[in-house]
């Protein structure tokens, strides 16, 4: 098995520190900071944007997991560059044309996935797989940090990681996001996860390192 990414999702860190929370989960061994971007239309919330991540860039030197929760970000993905994304990740529900999409990411020379919501098959994204270097499989509703696991996710997993084996495309990432604790995390790992996305979990443990080893075993 490839070794278990784990990605803290700061929409649950401290924003009034926010700089000091990326630091100590990079100290504690997070490989990855997922970021989601929400714009109060693709998902009923409002989060942060570009100037935000530039700011804290500089707090860490693991990549930046940028999640665009947003409908039709075509014109956003430059900025989002220029501001230190290293993976840019699109909904497949929020894009018209997703192929042209994904190629203008790779473009502007970062990596590029996709998420999908638990109402959509994985059969929806089957000629996208090869091409992506990240697929996310959302476990929850998204919009709000906090929701409960959705188990009935977990043939998803399995279905796109039976998919990544069959292309032979062992380098993409499979990343799982929602619901995910020490309880939760072993299930998506079993079914084909090899990353793990944490919000709640993560930075609501009075030790990070603690959080994040849990969730690898």
């Amino acid at each position: 098995m490839n070794k278990i990414k784990i990605a803290p999702s700061i929409l649950s860190a401290d924003f009034a520190n926010l700089g000091k929370e990326i630091e100590s989960v990079t100290k504690a061994g997070a490989d990855m900071i997922h970021i989601d971007v929400m714009d109060g239309k693709f998902v009923p919330n409002i989060t942060i944007g570009p100037s935000v991540i530039k700011a804290i860039k500089k707090y860490t030197n693991i990549p930046f997991d940028v999640h665009l929760m947003v409908d039709s970000p075509d014109h956003l993905f430059e900025d989002f560059v220029n501001s230190g994304s290293d993976i840019i990740t699109v909904h497949f529900e929020a894009i018209k044309d997703i192929e042209r999409s994904l190629n203008k990411i790779k473009n502007l020379g970062v990596k590029a996935g996709i998420s999908i919501m638990p109402k959509t098959k994985p059969e929806a994204i089957d000629n996208l797989i090869g091409f992506v270097d990240l697929v996310l499989i959302m476990t929850v509703e998204p919009g709000f940090g906090g929701q409960s696991f959705m188990e009935d996710q977990l043939p998803k997993i399995s279905y796109i990681e039976n998919r990544i084996k069959q292309l032979g495309k062992n380098d993409i990432i499979l990343s799982v996001d929602g619901g995910i604790n020490k309880d939760t995390a072993p299930a998506a790992i079993k079914a084909g996860a090899n990353m793990i996305v944490s919000g709640s979990y993560i930075f609501g443990h009075k030790d990070y390192a603690k959080a994040i080893d849990l969730l690898k075993t």
